[in-house]
């Protein structure tokens, strides 16, 4: 009976799968719906990593170099990128099934099995990021993928084996679960290594613990090996480290205390630690300090993801679910504790519905977008066209200006304050407070055939004043060595750039402004608590501008 379940479970996954694999790929390309920006980030680590280089050592990013590898794989076979983006998503679904299966199996009883397999599927082959917001999007797809690894890894550890035990399988899963969370991102293997070991040694799972770090070591010792250089390592740490002291983007939303307490959130935060303490009364002590050091990582990823969308929802639910208590069970004060923690596990599921629907009709809704409004990404890249953008969205530009300030309507009103972050003299010039908001597309067209108008682009680099280095995309420059795709701080590539290239309104105007204020130094001033903010020396380099025109100025770097 049991091996007739499991052929059951296996079909059943497989046809989710297949469904979601099938209508993804189904119009034969990628349609964006919006986040153009972070595509064209992730572009440019895939283009460069399809070419030979290799995240950390050639350029820097906090992201794990697993999470565009397998598009990247594809791009050098010959497939155009889109293809590349969806095909992969399909790849990693068929290498995670056999661990999805597993887990589904040996966890979960009767249908908790299908939903616990279906939703890991969904958020590995979604369409978009999260939420509750309906436009296609590839942006962050990396998150999907490291939750879908962290739902077998807790599932795993949490969750009795169901049936006869299978240490050494359930070994490899966490070892190659947590492994994929260290080269995917390490936020997640970072919030939850300590549940996971805590659980694993609280069980006294020694054989587990043996075969999973076996299986993590073999697949880091082949990641290395595949690198060349075991330097991947402390390079990909000085990344990490950068993006800690950044003060563009360290956490891209909310505050922490938001994330855990704002109205959109409150409640699933409250169920967590309900959680907690129905666990600990239902007599399960190990599984309820497992889950109390769990709650911290769910909260700490979902700060520091884009969204703040709380993913880890379904996976709680489908947890307490399967650690109800017996019947019988009451704590001090009487409650039913198999009562309380089923109604806790229904209003966690429900909390995480709107984001799994989301997530499982991104396909079929990808599938319906009308060609006809769509324009590539990347006009002209023969191939790469087959990621494509909404045409409104990428040739309506739009930019937010600034029409405040001294010799304006609105000098009375005006205070030096309000634009600190942005306003900048370069050079001796003021330059204007401008950020485009939409049409990014247009923006680095026009913006790349200015910049080959000068004659001064072919086999050179640059560095940008940006938020995105990425006019070797639309083809002026060459890809800088040693710089960050998205910007993150500092003045990574620069040493080795021919070039600077300073927007006139920018896509980031704050990034702008640090870039610059980086390069030229600041004096001492005063932060809002009217605190000393130490003066910062500049780069010693010459630069001679070389052209100008309405959207840029560029310079010549010299020693």
């Amino acid at each position: 009976m049991g091996k007739e379940n499991g052929t059951r479970l296996a079909l059943g996954l497989g046809l989710v799968a297949a469904v979601l694999s099938a209508t993804a790929v189904l119009k034969g390309g990628y349609y964006l719906g919006k986040h153009e920006g972070d595509t064209l980030h992730l572009l440019q680590m895939v283009f460069r990593m399809a070419e030979g280089a290799w995240p950390h050592l050639d350029f820097v990013t906090p992201i794990g170099a697993l999470a565009m590898a397998p598009i990247a794989w594809l791009v050098s076979l010959g497939l155009g990128i889109g293809m590349a983006i969806l095909l992969a998503q399909v790849l990693v679904a068929i290498v995670m099934l056999p661990a999805i299966w597993w887990v589904a199996k040996s966890r979960f009883a009767g249908p908790w099995q299908y939903l616990f397999g279906g939703v890991t599927l969904v958020l590995i082959l979604a369409l978009v990021h999260g939420e509750a917001q309906p436009a296609v999007s590839i942006s962050m797809h990396y998150n999907r993928w490291a939750w879908a690894a962290t739902f077998l890894a807790l599932a795993s550890v949490m969750l009795p084996a169901r049936g006869t035990p299978r240490p050494a399988v359930d070994g490899v899963v966490i070892g190659a679960a947590m492994t994929a969370l260290l080269l995917i991102k390490i936020t997640y293997f970072a919030a939850f290594i300590l549940p996971v070991l805590v659980a694993l040694i609280g069980r006294r799972a020694w054989r587990e613990i043996g075969v999973g770090v076996v299986t993590g070591v073999i697949l880091l010792v082949l990641f290395t090996m595949l690198a060349g250089t075991p330097m991947v390592w402390p390079a990909y740490l000085r990344d990490l480290m950068i993006v800690v002291g950044s003060d563009v983007r360290p956490a891209p939303g909310l505050s922490f205390a938001n994330v855990v307490g704002a109205p959109a959130y409150m409640a699933g935060s409250l169920a967590a630690l309900l959680a907690v303490i129905w666990l600990r009364q239902s007599g399960r002590a190990l599984e309820g300090l497992v889950m109390l050091l769990t709650v911290p990582g769910f909260f700490f990823v979902t700060y520091q993801n884009f969204g703040n969308d709380p993913q880890w929802l379904p996976l709680l639910g489908l947890m307490l679910i399967m650690l109800r208590p017996g019947a019988e069970v009451t704590n001090g004060f009487g409650w039913n504790m198999r009562q309380a923690v089923t109604l806790t596990a229904v209003a966690v599921l429900a909390f995480g519905a709107p984001s799994v629907i989301n997530l499982a009709y991104s396909p079929f809704r990808h599938a319906t977008e009308e060609a006809e409004k769509f324009t590539p990404l990347l006009p002209g890249s023969g191939r790469h066209e087959d990621i494509v953008t909404p045409t409104i969205r990428a040739h309506r530009v739009d930019a937010k200006i600034a029409v405040d300030g001294p010799g304006t309507p609105y000098a009375r009103f005006w205070d030096e304050d309000f634009r600190a972050g942005e306003q900048i003299t370069w050079q001796g010039e003021d330059l204007a407070v401008c950020t485009i908001e939409l049409g990014t597309v247009a923006w680095f067209n026009t913006m790349a055939d200015g910049l080959v108008a000068t004659g001064l682009t072919e086999g050179k680099t640059a560095f940008v004043a940006d938020i995105l280095n990425g006019f070797w995309l639309y083809g002026a420059f060459e890809p800088l060595a040693g710089n960050a795709p998205w910007y993150y701080g500092g003045l990574t590539g620069f040493e080795a750039a021919d070039y600077l290239v300073v927007p006139l309104c920018p896509l980031s105007v704050s990034v702008r402004k640090q870039v610059l204020d980086e390069i030229q130094g600041t004096e001492a001033s005063q932060d809002e608590d009217g605190g000393e903010i130490p003066a910062r020396p500049g780069v010693d380099v010459a630069l001679r501008e070389v052209a100008r025109s309405d959207l840029f100025i560029l310079y010549e770097i010299g020693d």
